[in-house]
């Protein structure tokens, strides 16, 4: 299958489509010629060797001053891939470092950034062939670029630094001679417009999207399992109690939870209790304000992997080279922290389902174990919801408004995006697992119920999870159990309507 990189816009669809099938990627004719133009442009802008351009014939940020003879420019292009290449901490996820070689090669398409045709070629080789650049999560400061992680994304295309092929880590120039790829020789212009730019925020707040799309889902899928398993109520996911707080995520949820147990028997028997505490009664406004602000989110970064944001920028047509500020990392940044927060939330409001189930109420065994006492059952998992949910609210303290001068105070604000993307990263993790906790706890809570019944959608689901995943008779080793769970979210199939999937932003 091949995808050609052009001038339509791509959304969250087409790159989980390119990511997850044995698609490979090439520049259309089209974008081709943009690129083309944009280089040629360039090259005779600088043919009298007159003209000083930031970054193609200065030095970089408080170096700016600094005018570099003709004859060095493509030094100095090299010596800024080498000199920023300085990242630190753990390596960055491979599937977030394929995303970035996808994104910097689809931002370099629009012909405004003045690269040669074949460094972007050699960055789809690289995504192409599975060479995946090695790269640190810290470094960037999320304003002129993703700096750091972008430099070692970019030292393998000139023979430098490591990357992954096949599952083992090799030094890039011997992966680029197995290939026949000979070493990048940068010309003026290119080492800034590889490493100025937001790809390093953006591949992960795109990785982050496609993940929370589904962790959102299947955020209502369990906590309507759960709401069973406690023998909760209906009502408050009635359609009228959401036209009068007309949120749209809050509607979205209740309907969906309304839809998930449209023919449960638990759910439609008499009640003895009244109320259900928050947990269960305000998931359509909990869930829901997550929804909306996960759509927020989704709406930044469509916008972003469809822009330019290095820096100069050239525009051919109208014979113009401006330095401006499009690496700027601040949307993404403010978006990465609602995004944290929103995903917190999830987590926090499982965590207390969770607990709620252990508790021994509503006829459940305490810890749900038939033999409480001998048997500790399900007490811990929830001591490690609650650890997760408690590093998720740390984690959540907004990177965006901090900032540090650096540059010698030529780069005087910064946005902190790679910081909060990292974050976010660990925070989606988290949810994972401590969903993954729930699902483990109502499925042994609604074990207790039988021989009633839930909805056949949710049925089928613990069906498919009671294949991989048995009910708990006496204490055992469980993380296990909670590993194979979190695995069992990652690979299973949903299902949901077509009006009510993924690719409507926000899960």
């Amino acid at each position: 299958m091949l995808h050609k990189i052009d001038s339509s816009v791509i959304d969250f669809a087409g790159i989980s489509n390119i990511l997850h099938s044995p698609s490979r990627v090439e520049l259309s004719d089209e974008s081709a010629a943009k690129v083309i133009r944009c280089r040629e442009y360039l090259d005779k802008r600088m043919e009298s060797g007159k003209e000083v351009i930031y970054g193609i014939n200065t030095g970089f940020g408080s170096l700016y001053n600094r005018v570099i003879p003709s004859g060095d420019l493509g030094q100095l292009q090299t010596n800024l891939v080498m000199s920023h290449a300085c990242g630190v901490g753990e390596e960055v996820p491979l599937q977030v470092v394929k995303l970035m070689l996808f994104l910097k090669a689809q931002s370099l398409s629009y012909g405004n950034s003045g690269v040669q045709l074949q460094t972007i070629q050699r960055l789809l080789d690289f995504y192409n062939e599975g060479v995946l650049p090695v790269i640190y999560q810290y470094g960037s400061l999320g304003a002129s670029g993703d700096l750091a992680p972008l430099a070692h994304m970019s030292l393998p295309l000139i023979g430098m630094g490591e990357v992954y092929y096949q599952g083992k880590k090799y030094p890039s120039a011997k992966i680029l001679k197995k290939f026949g790829w000979e070493p990048l020789e940068l010309k003026s212009k290119e080492g800034l417009a590889l490493l100025n730019g937001t790809q390093f925020m953006s591949a992960y707040g795109v990785e982050l999207c496609l993940r929370v799309f589904k962790l959102s889902q299947l955020a209502d899928i369990i906590g309507a399992l759960s709401l069973e398993a406690f023998d909760g109520r209906i009502e408050p996911f009635h359609e009228l109690i959401q036209k009068i707080r007309p949120y749209e995520g809050q509607i979205k949820t209740a309907r969906r939870v309304r839809w998930l147990l449209s023919d449960s028997e638990i759910i439609n028997r008499p009640k003895e209790h009244v109320q259900d505490p928050y947990s269960f009664r305000c998931i359509p406004q909990v869930h829901g304000a997550s929804k909306d602000s996960i759509k927020y989110v989704a709406y930044v970064f469509q916008r972003e992997i469809n822009s330019v944001t290095d820096n100069p920028t050239i525009f051919p047509e109208e014979d113009l080279i401006i330095s401006a500020g499009n690496f700027h990392g601040q949307p993404l940044a403010l978006a990465l922290d609602n995004l944290a927060i929103a995903m917190s939330e999830l987590g926090n409001i499982s965590e207390r389902r969770t607990y709620q189930l252990v508790g021994g109420h509503r006829s459940l065994p305490p810890f749900l174990v038939a033999n409480p006492g001998l048997n500790s059952g399900f007490m811990i998992p929830q001591y490690t919801a609650a650890s997760m949910v408690s590093h998720n609210k740390q984690l959540s303290t907004p990177s965006s408004v901090d900032s540090i001068e650096s540059s010698q105070g030529q780069e005087d604000h910064v946005s902190m995006g790679a910081n909060a993307a990292v974050k976010a990263y660990k925070v989606m993790e988290n949810l994972e697992r401590i969903l993954a906790i729930e699902l483990y706890n109502a499925a042994q809570a609604l074990d207790f119920r039988r021989p009633a019944r839930t909805s056949s959608y949710l049925e089928n689901i613990l069906q498919q999870y009671r294949r991989e995943i048995k009910f708990v008779t006496n204490d055992m080793v469980m993380y296990e159990d909670i590993n194979r769970s979190v695995d069992f979210l990652r690979k299973v199939d949903l299902g949901l309507p077509v009006d009510d999937d993924q690719t409507d932003l926000g899960g």
